[in-house]
């Protein structure tokens, strides 16, 4: 009998881990909820906890652009690990941030583009200069499976 008890348990949880391989990912529940959790590393109490929610989302072997600083979003073997590093720098340095989602959309199960404005104001960590901004952005996120592969981030 507990023979029998245990061979359904197990042939059900296999049966509920097939199914749930098998759902497709929610494109605007993920785009809503990238969005979200990168807005979350910019406050000014931010802390590993917020960074490593964010990096959850992305592939080891992110590629990142952001014009005009960075336009080389070649994917590497370290690219989680230099988002991890450069995001790290800047962690803590808004005194004040906000942000506002404007649009978004979604491309079949392959690709999501989020414009939204931002403003921010801080210290730079380097130059320790007062900084403030505010810019509209638009990021194409290519998703590989359930996770973000490419990060292309562009200005209007």
């Amino acid at each position: 009998m507990i023979k029998k008890m245990l061979l359904i348990g197990l042939l059900l949880s296999i049966s509920f881990s097939i199914v749930a391989e098998d759902q497709p990912l929610d494109m605007q529940q993920f785009a809503n909820n990238y969005f979200e959790t990168m807005v979350a590393t910019q406050a000014p109490d931010a802390t590993s906890k917020e960074l490593e929610a964010y990096l959850a989302l992305l592939v080891d072997d992110i590629g990142h652009s952001h014009l005009p600083w960075d336009n080389d979003d070649t994917r590497a073997a370290d690219g989680k690990e230099r988002m991890r590093e450069g995001m790290t720098f800047y962690l803590g340095t808004h005194t004040e941030y906000k942000a506002e989602l404007l649009n978004m959309f979604t491309f079949n199960d392959s690709a999501i583009a989020i414009r939204y404005k931002h403003h921010a104001k801080g210290i730079h960590p380097q130059s320790k200069q007062a900084i403030e901004y505010t810019r509209v952005m638009m990021e194409v996120l290519e998703l590989e499976g359930d996770k973000v592969a490419v990060i292309r981030k562009y200005h209007e």
